[in-house]
């Protein structure tokens, strides 16, 4: 895939809008399209917005050669289960099935450390599900990052994310072996692996599906340099 071309799903959010930031910069990728609900206030010859409703008509999705979704919501946001899993789980999965249709060979997802599709977890669960419909896709490439909380300067002031980040970063220091998976994130940093997946020439893959937890998205985002 010489020519790369991103549609990017969620980029007015809190690693969507850091991803569109870094794609945007990197010269191997020649165009960038930005499925959205709102327009992202960017302008760029190589930025095409189509701003719709996500659960409608999508418009024409052009030809991408990567799908880069960093779509999600949250229960108190979403309102019902019913709304959250149509956020994290069947818009991304119809937007995977259109553009692998359109001819797009490798999909990025920003999933949560602990998804499982059998987990009694119903965040977990929707998750996991996802995960487990993109595999059956055919992709020649899958990426699953899942990282663990998300730390990054929001749109929306929420008090308990700001406390559970500021105990996630003091505990750091604990979570050692097994545990540094559930270790807090800067959202630049998980936007930079997401990036890293579609941009820069890569080698030969030994899997044609990636699960990366914590250390392994931090190792991918210093690739992108």
């Amino acid at each position: 895939m010489s020519e790369r071309r991103v549609l990017l799903l969620g980029a007015t959010g809190l690693v969507g809008a850091r991803a569109l930031h870094h794609l945007l910069a990197r010269d191997e990728v020649a165009a960038v399209t930005v499925l959205a609900r709102r327009a992202t206030g960017h302008t760029h010859p190589r930025l095409r917005e189509l701003v719709v409703d996500l659960e409608g008509n999508l418009g024409d999705l052009g030809r991408p050669t990567h799908v880069l979704c960093a779509l999600g919501t949250t229960m108190k946001k979403a309102g019902s289960e019913e709304a959250f899993r149509k956020v994290d789980h069947d818009i991304p999965l119809r937007v995977a099935r259109l553009a692998r249709d359109a001819g797009a060979e490798a999909y990025a997802l920003v999933s949560s450390v602990g998804a499982d599709a059998r987990s009694g977890s119903f965040y977990l669960r929707t998750k996991g599900e996802l995960e487990e419909s993109l595999r059956g896709l055919g992709f020649r490439a899958l990426d699953l990052l899942r990282p663990s909380v998300l730390a990054g300067d929001r749109a929306e002031e929420r008090l308990g994310e700001r406390i559970g980040i500021a105990v996630a970063k003091a505990a750091a220091g604990l979570m050692v072996g097994g545990l540094r998976r559930y270790r807090a994130i800067d959202a630049d940093i998980v936007a930079r692996a997401l990036v890293r997946t579609a941009a820069k020439p890569s080698g030969p893959r030994d899997e044609a599906v990636r699960v990366l937890e914590h250390d392994a998205i931090v190792a991918l985002a210093r690739e992108l340099v």
